[in-house]
């Protein structure tokens, strides 16, 4: 009697990228993390935002719907940095092409993001560089959005873009830095950061996060591509 073929096995990429104990000490950190900065960092905060409203037209926050654990939708906070009512076709375009891995040759000097993009303002600038305008994520880390240590968030239509392997980065919490942001940040292209964000979630371990949140000060002086 002939054994009849077997179904093929359905891989879930949203499935847990570690043990529900491990899972807790990360959120645990989480919280840790977080309430400290915004303790500390709160005055300086309420500085930046007074200097983006000062200086442009606009709110100080900076609100966009991102996907977020397992492809659920959330709302990131940033401190704006950029124009109101900005034209992102450019950027948006650069991002499908990379994304498609097609040729860039927009990316000089390694460099994989709009040069003296004419959207960012001034003091925008300022904090893009020193990742300054990142800050208001602490108070979406503790919503439970986002995690300080994570893929970072994707746009939906980012996301609609990927390849099957790549839908495996949102098994996590997006984060506030990652191993991309400690690994050449706008340096690499965008395969490349979600490649180093699959292999993140597949080798996950809460040393890894420590290793990961301990170099993102040295990254930041550095640069690392940051623009």
């Amino acid at each position: 009697m002939t054994a009849s073929p077997r179904s093929p096995v359905s891989v879930d990429p949203y499935g847990p990228a570690c043990p529900a104990v491990s899972s807790r000490a990360k959120r645990a950190l989480d919280l840790v993390v977080a309430g400290l900065a915004l303790t500390a960092l709160g005055p300086m905060m309420l500085l930046i935002a007074a200097a983006v409203r000062l200086t442009s037209r606009g709110p100080a926050l900076f609100r966009q719907e991102r996907v977020g654990l397992r492809g659920e939708p959330f709302t990131m906070l940033k401190f704006r940095s950029m124009v109101v009512d900005n034209d992102d076709s450019a950027h948006r375009e650069l991002c499908t092409r990379q994304l498609l891995g097609e040729e860039d040759s927009s990316a000089e000097d390694g460099v994989y993001k709009l040069e003296d993009d004419p959207r960012v303002t001034p003091v925008g600038r300022w904090l893009r560089r020193l990742s300054l305008d990142e800050l208001p994520q602490l108070i979406n880390v503790v919503r439970g959005d986002m995690s300080i240590v994570g893929p970072r968030p994707a746009l939906q239509w980012e996301v609609d873009l990927y390849r099957p392997e790549h839908l495996r980065r949102l098994a996590v919490r997006p984060g506030i830095t990652g191993l991309w942001q400690v690994s050449g940040r706008n340096r690499l292209s965008m395969l490349e950061m979600l490649d180093l964000d699959v292999r993140y979630v597949n080798e996950w371990s809460f040393w890894e996060d420590v290793r990961i949140l301990l170099a993102t000060p040295s990254a930041l002086l550095r640069g690392d591509g940051a623009r």
